[in-house]
C-alpha cells in the first residue's frame, strides 16, 4: 500500500522505525521479566533475582517514559515482580 503524497509516506517511514523500536523495547521487558521469573522460582537464587529485577525495572521504566507502555502497566508490572522475590525472603 503505497502513500499518496510526501507527507503521509514519511509517516510510514517514521511508523515503521516506531514500530520497530517499540517491538525491541517490549521483547527486552518480557526477556527481562523472564529471568526475574526463572532466579526466583527454578534457582530460588535471591541475589541473582534481585539482579534481574533491578534491570527489568530500569528497561520498564524507561520504556513507560518513552511512552512504549503505559505507566499503570510498568507500575504493574513491576509490583508483581517485586512481590515474587520479596516471597524469597
Amino acid at each position: 500500500m503505497s502513500a499518496r503524497n510526501l507527507s503521509a509516506e514519511k509517516r510510514q517511514r517514521q511508523n515503521e522505525k516506531r514500530k520497530l523500536r517499540n517491538k525491541s523495547a517490549k521483547t527486552a521487558i518480557r526477556s527481562a521479566a523472564k529471568k526475574v521469573v526463572v532466579a526466583a522460582t527454578e534457582k530460588k537464587d535471591t541475589t541473582a533475582a534481585k539482579e534481574a529485577l533491578l534491570q527489568m525495572i530500569k528497561l520498564i521504566d524507561s520504556a513507560a517514559h518513552k511512552g512504549i507502555v503505559k505507566k499503570n502497566t510498568a507500575a504493574r508490572k513491576k509490583s508483581r515482580m517485586q512481590k515474587l522475590v520479596n516471597r524469597l525472603g
